[in-house]
């Protein structure tokens, strides 16, 4: 009975080092996902004005994936160089509706 039990303690110490390593892990991963949040917001104060950030906020409660592909798109602009003062509403708008025209129409028609 001795040795079932010592295997069953070694397994169960294994059992709780992968316990802790996976709970490690996750804690990595969430602390790069915030320090990639912090800097991504860093970048949109320093490309948008106020009132585009808040069109943004606003939009993000609604569509939020569309938000981060707008968000991606608009710190892939400013990295390679073409954004050369801050988007304002008015060019944050008219980029938005450039993405957002893609949209396919569907009509119903009834007989």
């Amino acid at each position: 009975m001795s040795d079932l039990e010592e295997l069953r303690r070694k397994r169960m110490e294994e059992l709780q080092k992968q316990a802790i390593a996976s709970e490690n892990q996750q804690i990595q991963q969430q602390q790069m996902q915030q320090e990639m949040e912090m800097q991504k917001k860093q970048i949109m104060m320093q490309i948008l004005t106020p009132e585009a950030r808040s069109r943004l906020a606003n939009i993000r409660l609604t569509k939020p994936e569309f938000v981060d592909q707008i968000e991606l798109q608009l710190i892939q602009l400013a990295q390679s160089g073409r954004v050369q003062n801050k988007i304002t509403d008015e060019q944050l708008k008219d980029l938005l509706k450039s993405l957002s025209g893609r949209k396919r129409d569907i009509n119903i028609t009834r007989k």
